[in-house]
């Protein structure tokens, strides 16, 4: 009998303090729903007090869920939650997915982060071994929801903080290419939670989030290549990753790369910047013409 990766008999305190390390993967995770939703953009819903929906409403679970795109993109928002949910409790994986992810983001529904978990976790329990062909990005999304969720639980539910178990779910996604959490599952090597400290591993899943244009992955990259933390010092490389990520800032959140940006380029010589910000603008350029 396959155990649960997310039965709650497992999810037990480890001695973290919960707040000891928040990553912020909600601006990546939206993104990456409207790529993953293009063709099927939908709502959500709840995940223990379900709306009756006949049978009859529905040919199948796959029109239910065109139904629920259809419903969402018109404004309508309760027909989207009825057609989703009769979807999601079917087993389709986008549904659950959006649903999980509606509940996170108060979207069209109040802000429930243990109904976005349980959403989430059916996805993961569905799908621990490996996805179905062309769910794997909506997959890797939802055990990256889930490694946020374990890393400082969630107050006042059964979920409590277990980075170890977050290291796990960060693993098994970054497998799929899944940039923010190559990014997460590198910060965990970077300050030793949930595994053991590993520098050098944490540069090598930066540099892959990095290459995809993931900015918090560019910025501590280069600030690792730039001071030689767990890497040989590579300055101009360091120097050109901070750039990139600088160039990409573009809230009040992201302050951090700006800083570490200045203090490297404060730091740096004049032939290394020189040096670095031709590497930006060439690379500005291969990728203008891709």
């Amino acid at each position: 009998m396959r155990t649960s990766r997310t039965d709650p008999s497992r999810l037990l305190p480890v001695g973290a303090a919960p707040g000891r390390l928040r990553v912020k993967i909600a601006c990546g995770l939206a993104a990456a729903g409207l790529m993953l939703l293009a063709g099927y953009p939908a709502e959500s819903l709840d995940a223990t007090a379900r709306t009756p929906v006949p049978d009859s409403s529905y040919r199948s679970a796959k029109d239910a869920l065109r139904s629920g795109v259809r419903d969402y993109n018109a404004g309508d928002k309760q027909g989207a939650v009825r057609a989703l949910e009769y979807a999601a409790d079917q087993g389709q994986t986008l549904a659950l997915w959006k649903l999980g992810r509606m509940y996170a983001d108060g979207d069209g529904v109040p802000h429930d982060d243990l109904k976005a978990f349980e959403y989430f976790s059916r996805i993961a329990d569905d799908n621990d071994d490996k996805p179905e062909a062309g769910n794997s990005g909506v997959v890797a999304s939802a055990f990256t929801a889930l490694g946020t969720y374990f890393l400082d639980g969630i107050k006042g539910t059964y979920v409590r903080a277990n980075p170890e178990r977050a290291y796990e779910m960060f693993n098994y996604a970054a497998s799929f290419g899944d940039p923010n959490a190559q990014y997460n599952l590198a910060r965990l090597y970077l300050d030793g939670t949930g595994t053991e400290q590993d520098p050098r591993k944490a540069a090598r899943w930066f540099n892959l989030a990095a290459e995809k244009g993931h900015k918090p992955a560019q910025a501590l990259l280069g600030d690792l290549l730039f001071n030689g933390v767990g890497v040989p010092r590579q300055t101009v490389r360091g120097l050109t990753w901070l750039a990139l990520a600088r160039d990409g800032a573009q809230s009040r959140s992201d302050e951090w790369i700006v800083d570490l940006y200045d203090k490297a380029w404060t730091a740096a010589s004049e032939a290394d910047r020189a040096e670095a910000m031709a590497k930006v603008q060439s690379t500005g350029s291969t990728r203008r013409r891709r």
